[in-house]
């Protein structure tokens, strides 16, 4: 468990330095669970750096796909000069970022059946960059799965209808420093 500030502190997931059957195994389960709720073909897989890469390769892989489709944080030398962008702030950062979307992979979303992967949904605010990257990009959202959901805070941020194509292996609290000195945080599922 990890302080974000005197207030909330998040269990961390960090896929890059998890054993690859463990990526492996949860990219199955996670694209078992897309497939059953896409109710169709999903044509690409999206994901986020970093964390959100080893899930998207799990997941494009289970569905017999060939690549996955990253969404960038940082403006890379192979970014073409205006990528797609939306902005976005995420519970463990605390600088306003972006999300990049290189003008190489328009087509590889654009019209397209889409599903948005990544290792943790906490406050929702990564995932609805994504979305709404996504779909401005012309593709049509049909899924979105993380190994983990913490808390629930995130169905607000991401709004109801996004909510409902959530696939989740789980679902963790954050957690909320304790109402009587004992130093210990309590499990907040609400948040």
């Amino acid at each position: 468990i990890v302080a974000l500030n005197d207030s909330l502190a998040i269990a961390l997931l960090m896929t890059i330095d998890e054993k690859i059957g463990f990526i492996k195994k949860a990219g199955s389960e996670l694209a078992t669970a897309l497939k059953k709720a896409a109710t169709g073909r999903i044509d690409v897989v999206v994901s986020a750096a970093t964390l959100g890469i080893p899930v998207g390769q799990a997941v494009a892989s289970a569905l017999k796909h060939e690549r996955q489709v990253v969404l960038q944080k940082t403006a890379k030398i192979h970014l073409q000069s205006t990528p797609y962008a939306e902005p976005l702030t995420s519970i463990t950062t605390g600088t306003p970022q972006k999300l990049l979307l290189d003008l190489r992979h328009i087509d590889r979303v654009r019209g397209k059946r889409v599903v948005f992967v990544d290792d943790v949904i906490s406050s929702g605010g990564s995932c609805a960059a994504a979305l709404r990257l996504i779909r401005a990009a012309g593709g049509n959202v049909v899924g979105v799965g993380a190994i983990l959901v913490e808390g629930s805070g995130w169905k607000v941020r991401i709004g109801e209808a996004d909510a409902q194509l959530v696939r989740s292996l789980g679902t963790i609290p954050l957690y909320r420093p304790p109402e009587v000195a004992g130093g210990a945080w309590e499990a907040d599922w609400e948040c």
